[in-house]
């Protein structure tokens, strides 16, 4: 549990210190020196012009449809981490266990509890880092997308809807809506994996907090990358937990046959 807080915290960080990016102002191109700026916000520029000229040159959907593909493209981690937290949700009780057996503070003591620990994940095929790896990727992508709208003109000074794209929402909805995407895609997870665990329920209010508050700052572009990250979220968690549930019911619906 601690390491997701640590990758939320991590991310949270990463995205308070996009603010502070010393080239930030310098515009981007093919030419630009560096290896992030020319192998990744240039990449991510240019795909997102090449998108809004498909579209009408409108570059809040440009923005829309490359969050969607960069979500399908990080979909099977994000796969991996429901699995990986249910794993370690149905591990709850024996790690419980462990904890009591090896309830004393002293050094040798948790040394044998981590060893436990460790040994149960290793049994179990569990990765208990593996929740936070979706977090930590989305860090250089969120990075990426900031430096991309900011450092390219054409991008930064398109309007869409009611805001501009380089700019702060002057309405405030976009960062409300960032919290309330966020809060309903965590109450949609912990439901789905009947999660009752305290620390958990903190998170579901604390981190739609921690998101949307950036966003009041923020270019209202990333506030835009977040909300359909997270409505893509909702929709995705469904799919998984779908695929996840098929196979035990059918093996429950054999077994009553038998």
């Amino acid at each position: 549990m601690r390491k997701k807080y640590l990758g939320v915290g991590l991310l949270v960080l990463f995205a308070v210190l996009l603010s502070g990016c010393s080239n930030v102002n310098e515009p981007i191109n093919a030419s630009s020196p560096g290896f992030w700026s020319h192998y990744f916000v240039f990449p991510l520029s240019w795909f997102i012009i090449k998108i809004a000229q498909i579209f009408w040159n409108s570059y809040g959907i440009a923005i829309i449809i490359t969050t969607i593909i960069v979500r399908l493209v990080i979909m099977p981690l994000m796969a991996k981490q429901v699995k990986s937290s249910q794993a370690m949700q149905d591990l709850q009780p024996k790690i419980k266990e462990l904890q009591q057996k090896y309830s004393s503070k002293d050094q040798n003591t948790q040394k044998k509890l981590q060893e436990e620990q460790m040994k149960l994940f290793q049994e179990n095929n569990v990765n208990p880092l593996a929740g936070c790896l979706p977090l930590l990727i989305q860090m250089p992508i969120l990075f990426a997308f900031y430096q991309a709208i900011m450092r390219t003109e054409v991008i930064k000074t398109q309007s869409f809807l009611w805001f501009q794209l380089g700019h702060a929402d002057p309405y405030f909805i976009l960062p409300v809506i960032a919290g309330l995407t966020t809060f309903l895609q965590q109450k949609i997870m912990m439901g789905r994996m009947g999660n009752s665990n305290p620390q958990m329920q903190m998170m579901l209010y604390v981190f739609p907090v921690m998101i949307a508050i950036p966003a009041f700052y923020f270019p209202s572009a990333l506030a835009l990358y977040w909300v359909i990250g997270n409505i893509f979220m909702i929709f995705q968690t469904y799919v998984i937990y779908e695929k996840r549930e098929a196979p035990e019911n059918a093996g429950n619906a054999g077994a009553k046959k038998k």
